[in-house]
């Protein structure tokens, strides 16, 4: 089974200096906005999967009762701060979201320490070693295990429709999620998710008549100059399966601009982008 490098990393064709990141910046920008203040209790927690034991960040609002459950996956640096910081405001909305670390077989989080440049053969280097146990089959498994767990946790609502958001590498592995268990995913949302459509036999696109899901896709404006045939191949492939899709392109946003402490974070945009997800996991995860 060949390894899930797609949308792994930056496409080559996009400036790596739009890329260069430093971890240490993303603890700084906590979301500011009025859902972010709720009370919101996190843990650590480990998920059991097939393959192991995954290391992940669950938030749950504080308060009594159960929520919708949610699987994020971040981008190709994984699990850390800036991320627990999206689960809590997600929480804080009337979640239970499990932000996973998808590259536990070969480390837990945080899976980079320093600064990160992609222009930088050494720091490239360090994601081909994480990336490489992820084959199609292994993350398809980590999906069932994801949503397995929420569903038995007690802060999840058992009627509700489960959710998966993507970023980066992440945006392929919600549409894995959503063709693994697809009477349980009913919303799934990608933002500058990379390697959604390629030409392996085993690409994301063409597990769309597995799905049952309705979706958001945010395309950065750089991966659809790289790509431009992309998103209407997405467009067709759900047209013709009957399932909802919202395709957008954002206009001057760069590839990772939902991410903060990232060069490219675009907040306008970003904020766009949660709204977005936010109004369609309103109106489906019930």
């Amino acid at each position: 089974m060949k390894e899930e490098t797609q949308g792994l990393s930056p496409e080559p064709s996009l400036s790596r200096r739009d890329f260069a990141v430093v971890t240490a910046a993303t603890v700084a920008g906590v979301a500011t906005s009025a859902e972010a203040q709720a009370a919101v209790t996190e843990t650590d927690v480990s998920v059991t999967t097939p393959d192991g034991s995954c290391d992940c960040a669950l938030f749950h609002p504080s308060a009594a009762g159960t929520y919708p459950g949610v699987v994020m996956y971040p981008d190709a640096l994984g699990l850390r701060p800036v991320f627990r910081d999206m689960g809590r405001r997600m929480a804080a909305a009337g979640y239970t979201v499990l932000v996973v670390n998808s590259f536990y077989r070969t480390r837990k989080a945080p899976v980079l320490d320093g600064a990160f440049d992609f222009n930088n053969p050494a720091d490239r280097a360090k994601l081909t070693e994480l990336r490489g146990p992820m084959t199609t089959a292994a993350v398809t498994r980590d999906a069932v295990a994801f949503v397995g767990y929420l569903d038995g946790h007690a802060r999840v609502k058992k009627s509700a429709k489960i959710g998966t958001n993507g970023y980066c590498m992440g945006g392929p592995l919600t549409m894995r999620t959503a063709a693994a268990i697809p009477a349980r995913v009913g919303a799934a949302c990608s933002f500058h998710g990379g390697g959604l459509v390629t030409q392996d036999a085993d690409s994301p696109h063409l597990l769309v008549p597995k799905m049952k899901v309705s979706y958001y896709f945010g395309v950065a404006d750089n991966d659809d100059k790289a790509q431009p045939t992309a998103k209407t191949v997405l467009k067709d492939t759900f047209a013709a399966s009957g399932l909802p899709a919202k395709i957008e392109v954002y206009e001057g946003a760069m590839h990772g601009w939902c991410v903060k402490g990232s060069a490219v974070y675009n907040e306008a945009a970003a904020e766009r982008a949660w709204t977005e997800m936010m109004n369609l996991y309103k109106a489906t995860l019930v």
